[in-house]
């Protein structure tokens, strides 16, 4: 046998799945060098400073308790819901832009340059209802923001953006953390997803206290990335459990929806005709939900959809659901999956909204027109009022590598800017598109 007739060729099928492979792992690479100096433990509290601002939070987790104080809890799954009251130290705006979260270099943080905890304690659950009866109070319009973190969060990465977004919102809601047991590694995503059904009916049972409790008359809800299948499952199990949602449940946002459209669909027809307020905030450059699209069986993840393509376009505008495309901004990491929270505009915007009680899609505000001079035309939306979800886009690998493996990446994903076949978008900045967008 020649040498030739030896060496086995390999199909086009398995070639894609080889490939699909590497790029996935070079999405990995690069997030891992984006995070590999920054320090853990950063939840250790110190003392204050008198220049800093500082945003006080109700945590309310299933996570398992840590070994280390600097932590408070691990990425394992506890037998039963935990509470605890956390305050963030942020530094003043001439050590920090909007939309940033300033890691600490090093440990112990210096609380006038970078975030900081001064305050990291676990109460029961009488002490964690009495804060938030407390900090119900003092909120305007006894409203609670309750956020919900992605996948690969360590406890601390959703603190400090948690407490970023609260604080360059300059929402006045009562600000209540629910999160999931997650690893915090890239590797581990199934045991992520498998989480967000470990922690349905804990997320259900806060849900159910805020819709009881009379001192709230206000309650949204932001959810990120794969924080969205908890928010969403936990508020569709809510109304078949009570035959509807309660009318204090206001607006919804959905950052980055890893969900299934499908599954989406029939969500909201689950949860019936009274429910929250929807915006969906998509990007054509999400390209992490263009390999989990590849993951899940080819079907469209909820976050990369085209509003203008049948038959999203009838479904949102039948649903009441606003859209808007964040594609052009140029704001987040270089892996574009912060937009929602580092763009200064979109983050500002939000918490205007939400703090003056106002839909963010409400078509009398004008919404198109702020978000289309914010970012010189990035805003898009479909249908009429409809509640607040937040997109926040990802890209499949770094520029570096991206260059090196472009024509690959682009036949598994497309080519940034523009869109595949079922992921694509409207591009609102266009001067025809203007008075539609802003409808």
């Amino acid at each position: 046998m020649s040498r030739e007739s030896s060496i086995c060729p390999i199909s086009a099928h398995r070639a894609r799945r080889i490939f699909k492979a590497l790029t996935v792992a070079a999405l990995f690479t690069a997030l891992l060098t984006a995070c590999a100096s920054r320090p853990r433990g950063v939840l250790q509290p110190v003392a204050a400073s008198p220049s800093a601002n500082h945003v006080e939070m109700l945590v309310a987790t299933m996570r398992d308790r840590s070994d280390n104080p600097g932590e408070m809890f691990s990425g394992e799954r506890a037998p039963k819901p935990a509470f605890a009251e956390i305050t963030v130290s942020i530094p003043p705006a001439n050590a920090r832009k909007v939309g940033e979260v300033a890691w600490p270099r090093k440990l112990p943080p210096d609380p006038a340059t970078e975030f900081a905890t001064v305050k990291a304690e676990e109460v029961d659950r009488s002490a964690a209802e009495k804060w938030l009866s407390n900090s119900v109070r003092r909120s305007p319009d006894r409203s609670v923001l309750v956020f919900i973190h992605g996948f690969n969060n360590h406890f601390e990465d959703a603190v400090f953006r948690f407490a970023q977004i609260v604080h360059d919102s300059r929402a006045h809601s009562a600000p209540v953390l629910a999160t999931w047991p997650s690893r915090g590694k890239l590797l581990a995503y199934g045991y992520d997803r498998e989480s967000t059904n470990y922690t349905r009916n804990a997320v259900e049972r806060l849900f159910q206290y805020l819709a009881r409790d009379p001192e709230v008359r206000e309650v949204s809800i932001l959810a990120h990335s794969m924080g969205n299948v908890l928010a969403l499952e936990s508020l569709r199990q809510m109304a078949i459990r009570n035959d509807g949602l309660p009318a204090k449940f206001k607006n919804v946002m959905l950052a980055a929806p890893d969900v299934d459209v499908d599954v989406f669909r029939s969500q909201i027809e689950d949860m019936g005709k009274q429910r929250p307020q929807f915006t969906l905030f998509v990007s054509r450059d999400d390209r992490a939900l263009a390999v989990s699209r590849r993951v899940w069986g080819d079907v469209a993840r909820l976050g990369a959809i085209d509003p203008e393509q049948s038959p999203y376009k009838e479904e949102l505008a039948a649903n009441n659901i606003t859209v808007i495309d964040l594609t052009k901004l140029n704001e987040g990491d270089r892996l574009h999956h912060t937009k929602f929270a580092e763009s200064p505009e979109i983050v500002q915007l939000i918490g205007s909204r939400l703090s003056t009680g106002q839909s963010l899609s409400d078509s009398r505000l004008g919404l198109g027109d702020h978000i289309v001079a914010a970012t010189a035309g990035a805003a898009h939306t479909v249908g009429t009022a409809a509640g607040l979800v937040v997109s926040a886009p990802a890209a499949i690998i770094d520029q570096n590598t991206r260059e090196n493996y472009a024509h690959h990446v682009d036949a598994l994903a497309g080519p940034v800017g523009q869109a595949n076949p079922g992921t694509t978008y409207i591009d609102c900045s266009k001067q025809a598109r203007v008075a539609q967008c802003s409808r």
